[in-house]
């Protein structure tokens, strides 16, 4: 019923429409979630392994815990290719793209790594994944003209990782 007033007052009042070109205000992308994403991934891959080489996999403890670092390494691995997604569909637009054409291609490759770490427990396709998400941080903070460093990561799995040299 509301719809159909509000609808009505519309065409007798014609109400001036907001639009809009992003989903959010601009300058507030940041490709650190996916690569902390990136690297939950592979801890939890890690975890996974060690678990399943040290523990009684007869116990009730075994598989609560494999079943949470499953869906921890799921969630994070989907949570990653949508931060990729929104930064590439809202951020990487017009001369951005002309300037790394490479981009396109390697969003691909995330979202198929971002796959692959979820129907697997690969550690080495969890490494490629960071190195992936790794080079879009590059481009992404390529295109604002911010120089990165590599740095190990201050916490498991300690793996190096793009940083703005601010």
């Amino acid at each position: 019923m509301w719809h159909r007033l509000i609808r009505f007052a519309d065409q007798v009042l014609e109400f001036k429409q907001a639009k809009a070109h992003c989903d959010i205000p601009c300058g507030i992308y940041d490709p650190t979630p996916a690569q902390i994403d990136a690297l939950t991934v592979v801890r939890m891959m890690d975890l996974m392994h060690e678990l399943d080489t040290a523990a009684d996999k007869s116990k009730l403890s075994y598989h609560n815990s494999m079943s949470r670092y499953i869906a921890v390494k799921e969630e994070h691995a989907e949570s990653l290719k949508n931060e990729i997604r929104v930064i590439w569909g809202d951020f990487m637009k017009g001369q951005k793209l002309e300037d790394y054409p490479q981009t396109h291609e390697l969003v691909h490759k995330i979202m198929l790594l971002g796959s692959a770490v979820r129907q697997t427990a690969d550690r080495s396709k969890g490494l490629e994944l960071i190195d992936a998400v790794n080079e879009f941080a590059e481009i992404f903070w390529a295109t604002k003209d911010v120089p990165t460093k590599k740095a190990p990561a201050p916490y498991a799995p300690g793996l190096e990782m793009v940083y703005p040299d601010l």
